[in-house]
Order: C-alpha cells, then structure tokens, then sequence
C-alpha cells in the first residue's frame, strides 16, 4: 500500500503532551493517533477534529471523542504546516477551562521565545 502524503507535520514540544498521552486508556490513545494522523494528511481538516481557539492568538483545539469521554489537544502552527502540540486534557463541563487554556498560551509563548533565541544566539 502505498503512503499517505502528509500535509501537515506533528510534533510534540517538551513533554507536555506525553506527560498527557502516557496516562490515557488504550482505546483513547489508539483514537488520539488516528485524529493525529487524519489532520496530517488530509488538506482541510474539518472542524470536528481540528477549531481554532476564538479569542486566542493563533491557538487551536484538536478534539478527541472516545465513546462518551471527551479529550482537547491543544497546538498551534510554526509556518504553515507544522504543528506543534502543546497540552491535552479530558473535558468533562461544556466550556473549556480557562486554566487549560492560559497554560497553553503560555506554552506557546515558551516555544516562541526559545525558537527566537535559538535563532538569534
């Protein structure tokens, strides 16, 4: 079978999202994968899967639903078409908590500002 052209790159900044990964159930995992793949590779991701984040900057939600448990990863691009996750959660309320996502923009703003020094040592 021949391989998918990826679209996108995933990558994973320090160990936030592992720290995430590591903890969920088989059936969860094997789903957070698929959704991972699925926004690598196809051209416009739909909604479901993949939303930005409104009144943020530049931060989006990938969404994971495995039966009746719902997970967000939260990422953001570096250019076009690199992806970088930062911190995933399960969601149990209808509103995404705010600490979540004040923990992700600071994590972007890490990312940000190592990326600056690394390119201007």
């Amino acid at each position: 079978m021949a391989q998918k052209q990826k679209r996108r790159t995933i990558i994973f900044y320090r160990n936030y999202f592992e720290d995430f990964f590591v903890r969920q159930r088989r059936k969860v995992k094997d789903k957070i994968i698929w959704t991972l793949e699925l926004i690598e590779e196809i051209e416009k991701v739909p909604e479901t899967y993949l939303k930005h984040l409104e009144n943020s900057d530049g931060l989006f939600e990938i969404r994971v639903q495995q039966g009746s448990d719902i997970f967000r990863i939260f990422c953001f691009f570096d250019g076009g078409q690199l992806v970088v996750l930062s911190n995933g959660f399960q969601k149990k309320t209808q509103k995404t908590p705010s600490q979540e996502i004040e923990r992700a923009e600071k994590i972007k703003q890490q990312y940000e500002n190592e990326k600056k020094q690394h390119n201007n040592p």
